[in-house]
């Protein structure tokens, strides 16, 4: 999948992600401050990834939405880098992941704790916490540098 706009692009082919990019920015993110490189890594390589490009090609986004293909789809790790922002490319970029072919019809997910107001542009409501659940994974040491 690839859309234009205003010269930027959006593209689900891995091969265009700048994956150094991608880390660095999660790194300083506070859902993901901790993760170490690899697990990001693979993180990516079971995801659906969304790229956001800028005109000249450099990354200036990313999403991800691991599903199952038929029910179940959890949107994650979404972000626009900050020389991007104010171009309303982060809800393009999120309007792109909704709107993309393998992921129509199906229940969507995600955690926030600062962009309630954009996705529920988008028909995203808070859920009932009396049901969900969740089990931390244990965290490792982030990787140095």
């Amino acid at each position: 999948m690839e859309a234009r706009h205003d010269g930027y692009v959006i593209s689900t082919d891995p091969g265009r992600l700048d994956r150094d990019a991608i880390w660095s920015f999660l790194r300083t993110t506070y859902w993901a401050a901790d993760v170490p490189r690899d697990a990001v890594e693979r993180s990516i390589e079971h995801s659906l990834a969304f790229g956001l490009y800028a005109p000249q090609g450099a990354q200036a986004g990313f999403a991800r939405v691991v599903t199952d293909h038929a029910r179940f789809a959890w949107l994650a790790d979404v972000f626009v880098l900050p020389a991007h922002r104010g171009k309303g490319l982060g809800v393009w970029l999120v309007e792109a992941v909704l709107g993309h072919r393998d992921l129509a019809g199906l229940s969507f997910v995600l955690a926030t704790a600062d962009a309630h107001g954009l996705y529920e542009r988008f028909g995203f409501r808070t859920i009932d916490p009396g049901r969900m659940l969740q089990r931390l994974a244990e965290r490792h040491a982030p990787e140095p540098g």
